[in-house]
């Protein structure tokens, strides 16, 4: 689902496009300049909360897009060819701070600077994929906040038993070319042998059909469910993944809350997105202020937000038990 972009720009409160930097540097003295990388496709729904708590929170530190700060936006819908285009984009003009949404975009921009300082949003295994050198002390020129560990693994098995405690086979959506993939996959390997669950990997490389005939394939056998790990080019496959497991009754369970929210999937637990663009703008701002982010900690997100779909667990003949409504944090009807 998407938003236009006129209703999109109202909703964030100003793009590239609504905020000529001449007409306005003069309002408030010098203007700094923020580069914003998405994943997200321009006039995305799943992008419109995230940065309006980015640009809010801004705000509320001082910082008013059209008067004394300009942010410039690139969309890069999934593509990483175009993260690596835009990327280029964004440097070239030179400003005061970047910042970024993911771990595709994240090594886009540290390709194309290693002197423009670099905030990014919700990373998996930034340490691990070589983008800084430690948690403590990031060292370079970009910090910021962790997606998750690779434990929630845990969790997602959990709250699929909960949901359908029926299930003892999940086939699991996941990147097995990359080592934030391997990582939560093998959490989930662990978690699965302590619950008795078989998993069978299917890898994203091979592309939307395969992946729709490995799901209806799995299906044939009773008893399943399917987990969707975060993975880099999820945006590219995940509305395969949520039409082939309500068409084989497959209870699922998802890394964003978009896929349920938007796209109509049963349930997901995350860290909140927002709240992970909120803490961001404020390191945005102490280093406009002069911070290092060699200096700043890369931080684990503290707000998790478990989403339950009604509707679809209808649809699948699931009652959702009691307990989890409870815990649940949003629930679509």
């Amino acid at each position: 689902m998407s938003l236009g972009r006129r209703d999109f720009i109202t909703l964030l409160g100003g793009t590239a496009a609504a905020w000529p930097l001449g007409a306005r540097a003069q309002q408030a003295g010098r203007v700094r300049r923020v580069g914003v990388l998405t994943q997200y496709r321009e006039g995305e729904a799943a992008a419109v909360p995230n940065l309006m708590a980015f640009e809010r929170s801004l705000r509320d530190l001082g910082w008013i897009a059209g008067s004394n700060l300009f942010v410039d936006y690139r969309w890069a819908a999934g593509d990483s060819d175009l993260y690596r285009k835009l990327a280029a984009e964004l440097v070239a003009l030179q400003p005061d701070v970047l910042m970024v949404s993911n771990a595709f975009g994240l090594a886009a921009l540290r390709e194309a600077t290693r002197s423009i300082p670099i905030v990014f949003a919700s990373v998996l295994d930034p340490v691990g994929s070589g983008l800084v050198e430690s948690l403590a002390r990031p060292g370079g020129n970009a910090t910021g906040f962790t997606l998750f560990e690779f434990g929630i693994t845990a969790k997602w098995l959990g709250l699929l038993k909960e949901i359908a405690p029926r299930t003892t086979r999940v086939a699991v959506i996941w990147s097995a070319g990359t080592p934030t993939g391997g990582g939560q996959f093998g959490a989930l390997q662990a978690a699965a042998a302590v619950a008795g669950v078989e998993l069978r990997p299917i890898d994203v490389a091979q592309g939307a059909g395969a992946i729709e005939r490995d799901i209806a394939a799995f299906a044939q056998q009773p008893n399943g469910g399917l987990i969707e790990t975060a993975t880099a080019t999820a945006a590219l496959i995940g509305q395969t993944v949520i039409a082939a497991a309500a068409r084989h009754k497959l209870p699922a369970i998802y890394p964003t809350r978009s896929y349920v929210a938007d796209e109509g999937g049963l349930m997901s637990y995350s860290p909140s997105q927002p709240e992970l663009w909120r803490l961001a703008a404020g390191y945005v701002d102490r280093i406009l202020k002069g911070e290092k982010p060699a200096d700043l900690p890369v931080q684990a997100p503290t707000k998790y937000d478990l989403v339950i779909n009604l509707k679809t667990a209808k649809a699948l003949g699931l009652p959702v038990p009691p307990s989890l409504l409870a815990n649940a944090d949003e629930v679509i009807e």
